[in-house]
């Protein structure tokens, strides 16, 4: 299907018929309400996955509409909720009953993946349907082929785990274990998987409780009436917010890694940007077609990669339907790596499409929002180690599940944010690792900060951690890795150079050292197995030889820039004065010589032979981040080896993104 913005081209009412005050009380008694269902989750879900924040909740109008979404929910969920409240609404309609609940996972009804398993609950008052009360969380495992369920060679979903179409598990009041139990079973962690269910369920109750009260204490009436005025203010406060801009289009294109079905190159994701009177129009429809691995996006996660992007510049708008209702969003037809459809496998989404759409966006309305201009931010990762418990007697089944923070863009007149939840969204917490290692049999050895991770620019990118583990007492135990930008590096504009790769390797530094990439699943490894990986900072913004050298030597001190990489990067030589005391000062006149010698250098840098390249990479003449930012050349990152297609594609956007900005500065609020 070409997904579209529900409303589009609707005429909204100009007045509310709700006094302001009332109005007010009740539209942040809605976002409170979701809130409240948030704290339920957490203090009652049983998976240390969905208690690290990986979960959302809304409530929705009769229609499937949002109503309003929390103030804490993942971004990645919010653009995708009505349209599962609305799969629901056509399966069940008018047979839905008080004290019914429904379970929905499928993302070929607009949902995102698999794990994201949803619970809606119909609301009635006085015998009516007045709304949905709905709770997403992320269960750790769905079954399918590989612990977690991130199997990365699966191409259908057959290998991704249990497909749940809208399905009754309360029938007016009464549990039906049997079917809870019918899919929890197909899971690696079913007790696990049945509690998160029920706390989903609890959930819902809150919100229906809290809702009847304020039905009761302002009137049926006065309660319906609000879920569409909301709704229809924020439409009427997102075109006047629109209408205020210049009308005009703009196009980019952002890349997955590599399609494996095809030779070695980047697979563009096109996003064409109209701004005509107050509707924003995106196209998509010249994405590549769904690639041969499970990085691939159906239309719902698609279309809230489109509206997470643009709210990102809208932060003070509230978001529910009415936001929608503004956008007109075109994803071409079905079959596209952003418009996935049944059987293609989609698990993957959330490391290959999704924030592809969200950092194209970003470089978009860098364009029409100067002031709040941002570079990409790093990939979302998800490192799965699955297998069996040793630890104690009665083995059991384990899967340790963890994800990284990374850095942001650098924005214009700001530096990136360090080591932050992805963009994904923005709630999700880092998982303790004193959690992790009671529960799992994996201990962390290290986790900090990464120098040098940060994008250079006039403005740099947020850095990004490494984190680092061993595996303890287990057997029978396999490795998985969902990310992305290997070789899509993560990039700056106007001007600023691409952060560091992402990457897993194994055992470093042993003779048994293997780079196993950013995309891979079911690696087997076992007791004494070592492994580290970073996650990516942000891309810089700006011209990083403009960057001011006193801000360079800062970095240098806080450890998030070294002594080599300020002159290789920035030009700036900076000398150690007492490092325990993070003591550093600029030399002045060696500065302004290697900036001199840069400037003259760096453009004939990109144009240097690739393998040439790549020949002294191997020789150790040059290290990872000089083939990267100075010569744009993409290599197989453990062996050395040229992807020349890749290659002549990320030279080409750092010449559109980077060097063709370098003559000319750009001065704060001013991109």
């Amino acid at each position: 299907m070409t997904a579209h913005a529900d409303g589009r081209g609707t005429a909204v009412a100009e007045e509310q018929t709700l006094d302001p005050v009332t109005f007010e009380v009740l539209k942040n008694a809605f976002v409170t309400i979701v809130d409240q269902m948030a704290e339920q989750i957490l203090r009652t879900c049983h998976s240390f996955v969905i208690y690290s924040r990986d979960f959302s909740s809304a409530l929705c109008d009769p229609e499937g509409n949002t109503i309003m979404q929390g103030s804490q929910d993942i971004a990645v969920h919010v653009g995708t909720l009505h349209l599962t409240a609305k799969a629901v609404v056509d399966a069940f309609g008018e047979e839905m009953r008080p004290g019914d609940v429904f379970m929905v996972n499928d993302p070929y009804l607009g949902g995102t993946h698999f794990n994201d398993v949803r619970i809606v609950r119909p609301v009635f008052h006085d015998g009516e349907l007045i709304c949905l009360a709905e709770s997403n969380g992320h269960w750790a495992d769905m079954g399918g082929s590989v612990p977690g369920s991130f199997d990365v060679s699966a191409k259908d979903h057959f290998g991704e785990g249990v497909r749940i179409p809208p399905c009754r598990i309360y029938d007016e009041g009464t549990y039906r274990a049997d079917i809870v139990r019918m899919v929890t079973s197909n899971t690696r962690a079913p007790e696990d998987a049945e509690g998160d269910c029920l706390a989903q369920v609890e959930a819902t109750g809150v919100a229906e409780r809290e809702i009847l009260r304020l039905c009761e204490k302002y009137g049926h009436d006065t309660v319906v009436a609000a879920f569409e005025e909301v709704q229809d203010y924020v439409e009427r406060l997102t075109r006047k917010r629109i209408a205020e801009l210049p009308d005009g289009t703009w196009e980019t294109e952002d890349y997955i890694d590599f399609d494996p079905d095809e030779p070695e190159g980047l697979v563009p994701i096109k996003v064409k940007m109209t701004i005509d009177g107050d509707v924003v129009r995106y196209d998509l429809s010249g994405s590549h077609p769904a690639v041969g691995t499970f990085l691939n996006s159906g239309y719902g996660a698609s279309f809230s990669g489109v509206v997470a992007g643009t709210k990102t510049f809208f932060p003070d708008v509230p978001l529910n339907s009415g936001f929608y209702r503004a956008l007109d969003v075109d994803l071409g037809p079905p079959g596209s790596c952003v418009n996935a459809a049944w059987p293609t496998a989609v698990t993957g989404f959330c490391s290959g499409p999704y924030e592809k759409i969200m950092n194209a966006i970003f470089e978009l309305w860098s364009d029409v929002m100067p002031d709040r201009a941002m570079a990409a931010a790093f990939n979302l990762e998800y490192l799965l180690v699955g297998g069996t418990d040793t630890r104690n007697e009665g083995e059991s089944i384990f899967m340790w599940y963890d994800w990284m923070a990374g850095g942001w863009g650098g924005r214009n007149g700001k530096d990136g944010s360090n080591a932050t939840s992805p963009v994904f969204g923005v709630g999700l917490a880092v998982q303790p690792l004193e959690g992790q290692e009671r529960l799992s049999p994996v201990i962390t050895t290290s986790h900090q900060i990464l120098p040098d991770t940060g994008g250079p620019g006039a403005y740099r990118g947020g850095c990004g951690v490494e984190k680092g583990g061993t595996l303890t007492e287990m057997r029978n135990t396999v490795m998985s890795y969902c990310c992305d930008r290997a070789r899509s590096v993560t990039w700056g504009i106007k001007g600023g150079l691409p952060s560091y790769p992402h990457g897993v390797w194994l055992n470093r530094g042993t003779e048994n050292e293997r780079f196993l990439g950013a995309v891979f699943s079911n690696v087997p490894v076992g007791e004494g197995d070592t492994f580290i990986r970073p996650s990516a900072g942000g891309g810089g913004f700006g011209d990083p030889l403009e960057r001011a050298p006193a801000a360079v030597a800062d970095d240098v001190a806080d450890g998030y820039v070294t002594v080599e990489r300020a002159a290789k990067d920035y030009g700036v030589v900076v000398r150690e004065i007492d490092a325990e005391l993070a003591e550093y000062e600029v030399d002045e006149a060696a500065t302004e010589a290697e900036r001199e010698r840069i400037r003259a250098a760096r453009h004939g840098w990109l144009e240097e032979d690739p393998e040439g390249v790549a020949e002294r990479y191997r020789s150790g003449e040059l290290d990872l981040l000089d083939v990267l930012r100075r010569h744009g050349v993409i290599l197989d990152w453990g062996t050395g080896e040229l992807l020349p297609q890749t290659t002549e594609q990320f030279r080409e956007m750092l010449r559109r993104r980077a060097s063709s900005h370098w003559d000319t500065p750009v001065a704060a609020g001013a991109a």
